[in-house]
């Protein structure tokens, strides 16, 4: 069984964020990156798969050249090998491009399964499984805790609202968005890392895949939220007054 697991490198949560002069995107240079976190659970899932049918696990990142470095993360954590496929200008891709992008690599090797974050930190579309799902024609579905390979088929844990769960049956070859928290992230061991020293990372530029697609959606403006300060007073008697407030933290607030 061949798992394609598509990740996608990102600045490390808690990074204190400057916005670029161009106001487009924010300032790299002082970043530091690491792998998007449902996009790591999408990698665990992967890695339990394999453990229990056999098969390999093949990392697909679309970035820059400062990506190596988490796909040499997924390759220590039991990726069997990786494609790095090289855009240096990211940002310039939307979810449509980036979709063709990763679609048009998968196509070349037909994997069985794809698993992807249900959604990125930075961005949080969580649209691009989604989109390469429909590009590439495959089942899919969405928000999986939980997969099951049997046979020609996979049946998923799919997580609702209020506790609710949804399972389904899916015909492979099919791509899955995978949720947060559904497993037990590992360690890269020492072992793992001096393995990924040796493992292939095939490269491929965009334009051996048919070159970068105009963007559809792109970013005009990013900016830091207006912060202000604000006073209320709440006029009627005590049980008039206390009415509105906790409507005000209801449904303004929202911390009730």
């Amino acid at each position: 069984m061949k798992i394609f697991v598509a990740i996608k490198q990102v600045p490390i949560r808690d990074s204190q964020l400057r916005v670029q002069s161009s106001g487009r995107w924010i300032e790299e240079s002082d970043l530091s990156f690491e792998i998007n976190e449902p996009d790591a659970y999408a990698l665990e899932e992967a890695l339990q798969l394999k453990e229990k049918h056999g098969g390999e696990v093949v990392v697909l990142c679309l970035g820059p050249a400062r990506a190596q470095q988490t796909i040499r993360e997924a390759l220590a954590k039991g990726a069997d090998r990786a494609i790095h496929i090289e855009e240096e200008n990211l940002a310039s891709q939307d979810t449509l491009g980036a979709a063709k992008l990763l679609a048009a690599e998968a196509k070349t090797e037909s994997p069985d399964l794809i698993l992807t974050g249900l959604q990125s930190d930075d961005l949080g579309y969580g649209q691009t499984g989604v989109v390469m799902a429909e590009l590439l024609g495959h089942s899919h579905s969405t928000i999986i805790m939980q997969a099951e390979v049997d046979g020609s088929t996979i049946r998923v844990k799919r997580e609702l609202e209020d506790g609710w769960f949804q399972h389904i049956a899916m015909p492979l070859p099919a791509v899955l968005t995978i949720q947060s928290g559904g497993n037990k992230l590992r360690y890269a061991t020492l072992m793992g890392i001096k393995k990924a020293k040796n493992k292939e990372i095939k490269r491929v530029t965009v334009q051996e895949l048919g070159g970068a697609s105009p963007a559809l959606a792109t970013i005009q403006k990013i900016y830091q939220p207006h912060k202000a300060k604000q006073a209320q007073i709440l006029s009627g008697d005590a049980k008039s007054a206390a009415h509105q407030l906790v409507e005000k933290l209801k449904f303004e607030v929202r911390v009730i």
